[in-house]
């Protein structure tokens, strides 16, 4: 049975570690509102950039002069798989989430006999999927000393990728996030971004538009910034959903904590009363014995 002073420090231990997931919680909600601003303020651009985009890779679909970005390598042995986490933990499944994805969709393939390239964007996802796929790595973008995701961020990232493509390292490169619904709430999703595919939108407009240069002209300079503009978008909603996390995680982490407290003190409050109790029939005992 632990001795009272044991109970005392244990109970002054969880009240400290309480006080800094508290701090934690309220930290992630200041930053989650930013980023969820971020998030859902950069969804309406890539919706209708992708709705545009969309018309044009129609118009061009089965033109030999299509970019490669569009119309891919012919071939799908190599993939690339790029896999976007957090710099830091502390934030539930999250990251866990997203590598047990990534994990399940490089397995699937290797079952396939297909050629399994990673790449990583944040160390929890790293440190999550070398231990099984080593081997597989080619590469890893640090953001840690990124206080922000910027547009020039998911740019470098980009560049990477396709320098990789036209160097003919891959035929087709997914990217692997969680896209942000609520604090509760963040779905791990893939995302094939190489060749490009477009959806087309049920209410898009349905204006016919005469373009100069021609589509695959304007393709070939758009596809790329197509790439750049899914990695950043997805790592908005990496920010978002990370926070999100973070804040649901350090919110249980904080009730936790108070139960365990009052458990403790439950339990000092009896180991004490016990301790009294016998202290007092000692004396009892003694004063009978004279």
């Amino acid at each position: 049975m632990p001795s009272l002073k044991d109970l005392k420090n244990r109970i002054e231990s969880v009240k400290s570690t309480r006080k800094i997931t508290k701090a934690m919680q309220m930290v992630a909600a200041a930053k989650l509102r930013r980023a969820q601003d971020a998030a859902e303020a950069a969804r309406p651009y890539t919706e209708r950039f992708n709705a545009v985009m969309a018309g044009l890779a129609a118009g061009a679909a089965g033109s030999p002069a299509a970019p490669k970005l569009l119309s891919g390598t012919g071939s799908d042995q190599v993939h690339l798989l790029v896999v976007m986490t957090a710099e830091r933990g502390l934030c539930g499944g999250f990251n866990g989430n997203i590598a047990k994805l990534a994990r399940q969709h490089a397995q699937k393939l290797l079952g396939q006999g297909k050629t399994v390239k990673i790449l990583t964007v944040g160390k929890k996802g790293r440190d999550a999927i070398k231990r099984d796929f080593g081997e597989h790595f080619v590469g890893h973008v640090d953001l840690t000393e990124v206080k922000r995701v910027g547009y020039a961020d998911a740019q470098g990232i980009a560049k990477d990728v396709l320098a990789r493509f036209d160097a003919g390292d891959f035929d087709i490169a997914t990217i692997f996030f969680s896209r942000f619904e609520n604090v509760v709430t963040q779905h791990p999703t893939a995302l094939q971004i190489i060749p490009a595919q477009f959806e087309a939108q049920e209410d898009a407009e349905s204006t016919l538009y005469d373009y100069e240069p021609s589509e695959d002209a304007i393709l070939a300079d758009l596809l790329p910034r197509g790439v750049a503009t899914q990695i950043f978008a997805a790592l908005l909603e990496n920010a978002a959903s990370e926070q999100g996390a973070r804040q649901s995680a350090m919110d249980n982490a904080t009730r936790n904590a108070g139960e365990m407290i009052d458990k403790l003190t439950i339990e000092y409050n009896r180991s004490r009363q016990a301790v009294i109790t016998n202290e007092l029939i000692e004396i009892i005992s003694g004063a009978e014995a004279l």
